[in-house]
């Protein structure tokens, strides 16, 4: 019988789930799509159910793509920094999903920065105070269930991360419990010490008991149970952050190399030797924790990437289709001088800005629809090239090429600009599922399948780079453009 891992990725807008082969290649695939609201400006959130239900779609439809597969073991890679609150009796959850997109706890976060706490929790935790973060809408998640509830009981809440709903839910509310990736992007997490930390909890008004159990990446986090599809008592052998997921997917696991996820958001992320105070607008993280020892990270995080296209697309008249904005982004030479800053929902790293607003800028007579697409377009590869610069600032060793993985990094063109504007060649994966590919690992090693990541055939692919050409003065004067735009962007005023 051949042996099978089974992976589940789930994202912002839909669930994954692919089967793994011995060698550690795709042979199955399914998904699920996932809707978001926006209840007031700003503000993100998803349904917790809807998620759960939709991983459940996605392992029918991989499942369905080869009969009769038994996985010896599942690994689960999630969207990170969203967070969800529910009822240990009921398993009903106490409040939305509220999204790591999210903005609703912008004044929160302003009242701690401006109290001047921020220094402290970026020393504890590698995380400046931003409402991506979970901390305060853990905060917030557990006001709104206490106006909602007015007789409920601290003991019967769980809060967690969507690893932790996800692992809940699987196995039928036996496991309360993360794992040190995801507890990393929470702002509660001690980085140094790999605890929750009782001053952070206090200073977000965050109680430590409502918390899951943190555990390695590769830890045995018990069993399904009443999961569709699947024999119950089927292990769950890993979990990671999605990012964190697909770093491990490429087979990185040394300092040198930059990994960059391209999705509704995107994140860059490079390994550590060890744990570093960050600078330069990006973060510190655990990359993930295997067999008793955390690796650490620098991340970049980028806010709205692919997030922009469809709206772009809906916006130019183009039926909110990613593909016609991309094909009239290649149909002219550049963007004619025009910009687009994707500050929509304020911006990421490496300037952390939830002021900032989105703005078109350089416009003239002679600019049109594909001057506008196009410069959409490059703001994805803009964005990522000012967080590559970030990371090679604060490490010691040359940055020498980036690998590129998520939807956007199958468009040639675009890694092809990627490559131009940040001077090394970009290689992109093979594999679009490089998240779900790292939690296949992960749980493969967990198990004893593998007894190194190196001893994974799939891991060890070799690609072709995709050189830069544009030159150096060139590159220059694309990315002062692009300055210019982000500094008039930041200054916007509010409306």
């Amino acid at each position: 019988m051949s042996t099978f891992l089974l992976a589940i990725d789930q994202g912002t807008t839909n669930s994954k789930a692919v089967l793994v082969d011995a060698d550690g290649h795709v042979v199955a695939r399914g998904s699920a799509p996932l809707s978001k609201r926006h209840p007031a400006p700003g503000w993100v959130e998803q349904d917790p159910l809807e998620l759960w239900q939709s991983v459940i779609a996605a392992i029918g439809a991989c499942l369905a793509e080869w009969p009769g597969a038994r996985p010896i073991g599942i690994g689960i890679s999630n969207q990170r920094e969203s967070v969800v609150a529910w009822n240990a009796r009921s398993g009903e959850p106490l409040g939305p999903l509220v999204s790591w997109q999210c903005r609703r706890t912008a004044p929160a976060c302003a009242e701690l920065r401006a109290a001047g706490h921020e220094p402290a929790v970026l020393a504890r935790t590698g995380l400046p105070i931003d409402p991506m973060f979970g901390a305060a809408k853990i905060a917030w998640l557990l006001r709104h269930a206490r106006e909602q509830h007015a007789d409920l009981d601290l003991d019967d809440v769980r809060v967690g991360t969507v690893d932790a709903w996800l692992l809940w839910n699987a196995t039928r509310g036996a496991r309360h419990a993360c794992d040190a990736s995801n507890a990393a992007r929470t702002q509660l997490f001690d980085l140094a010490a790999g605890r929750w930390d009782q001053g952070l909890c206090d200073l977000f008004e965050v109680p430590l008991e409502v918390l899951p159990t943190v555990l390695g990446s590769d830890a045995d986090f018990g069993a399904t149970r009443g999961v569709p599809g699947l024999p119950d008592g089927t292990p769950i052998r890993a979990m990671l952050g999605d990012s964190h997921a697909a770093l491990f997917g490429h087979g990185v696991d040394r300092p040198g190399v930059v990994k960059a996820t391209y999705g509704t958001g995107s994140s860059l992320m490079t390994p550590l030797a060890q744990v570093v105070a960050p600078q330069h607008g990006v973060t510190t993280t655990v990359a993930w924790s295997l067999r008793g020892t955390r690796t650490y990270a620098l991340e970049g995080n980028i806010l709205v990437a692919a997030a922009s296209l469809p709206w772009a697309s809906e916006l130019l008249g183009l039926g909110g289709d990613p593909g016609a904005l991309a094909d009239l982004a290649e149909s002219v030479a550049t963007s004619g001088g025009v910009d687009f800053v994707p500050a929509l929902i304020g911006l990421g790293a490496p300037y952390w800005d939830s002021e900032a607003l989105g703005l078109v800028a350089g416009l003239s007579f002679r600019s049109g629809r594909a001057e506008i697409a196009r410069a959409v377009m490059e703001s994805i590869a803009l964005q990522v090239a000012d967080v590559f610069d970030a990371m090679q600032a604060q490490v010691p060793q040359p940055l020498t090429h980036l690998l590129a993985d998520g939807g956007p990094s199958a468009n040639a063109w675009l890694m092809a600009i990627q490559a131009d504007l940040i001077g090394v060649p970009v290689v992109p994966s093979d594999a679009p599922e490089a998240s779900a590919l790292g939690a296949a690992y992960m749980a493969g090693l967990s198990l004893g399948h593998w007894a190194r990541l190196a001893d994974i055939p799939a891991s060890r692919r070799v690609h072709t780079p995709i050189e830069p050409r544009l030159d150096p003065d060139a590159r220059e004067r694309r990315r002062a453009s692009w300055r210019a735009a982000v500094a008039r962007a930041r200054l916007a005023p509010q409306p």
